[in-house]
C-alpha cells in the first residue's frame, strides 16, 4: 500500500534547488535493486514512486536527460547531479518513476515492494541485522 498524509500534490526537487517538480500521488512505490539504479545513483538500492505521466510536472529549471539504451531515460539536475526521475515507456508505459528521497517530505510515501531482487547485492538481504547508531559512531 502506498502511503501519503493527504490527497494534496507532492513537491520535491534536487539538492541545490535548481530543479523543482510537483506531482500527483503515486500509483505504486518500490525499492529497486537493479544494477542500472545502483550504477546511476551510487547507492545499493533506490526508492521509487510511480506516478501517472500526466500528473508529473517540472515547475522550476530543466533537468538533463541521459539514456544508456535509448529506452530508459534518467532525469537529473545538471548542477548538483541529483537523480530525479526515470521514464521507460517500454517497461512502464504512462508512468514517471520519481525518486522518493527527492520529495520535500520523503516520509509521505513508503515503498511497499522490492523489485529486481534477482540483481540485489547479496549483503543487502541482511541490512536489518547490522548494528544501528543514531549518529555516526565515535
Amino acid at each position: 500500500m502506498v502511503e501519503a498524509v493527504s490527497n494534496s500534490r507532492l513537491t520535491g526537487g534536487c539538492r541545490c534547488g535548481a530543479v523543482r517538480y510537483e506531482t500527483d500521488r503515486p500509483v505504486h512505490a518500490a525499492i529497486c535493486h537493479c544494477e542500472d539504479c545502483r550504477r546511476s545513483s551510487g547507492a545499493p538500492m533506490v526508492g521509487w514512486m510511480g506516478v501517472e505521466a500526466g500528473g508529473f510536472r517540472i515547475i522550476k529549471g530543466e533537468p538533463r536527460i541521459w539514456s544508456s539504451n535509448g529506452q530508459a531515460h534518467r532525469h537529473f539536475c545538471a548542477t548538483c547531479g541529483t537523480g530525479l526521475s526515470y521514464v521507460n515507456e517500454a517497461l512502464i508505459p504512462g508512468i514517471v518513476d520519481v525518486q522518493i528521497a527527492t520529495l520535500d517530505d520523503p516520509t509521505m510515501v513508503a515503498p511497499d515492494i522490492q523489485v529486481q531482487v534477482a540483481e540485489r547485492l547479496p549483503w543487502s538481504t541482511h541490512i536489518h541485522a547490522l548494528p544501528m547508531f543514531d549518529l555516526y559512531p565515535d
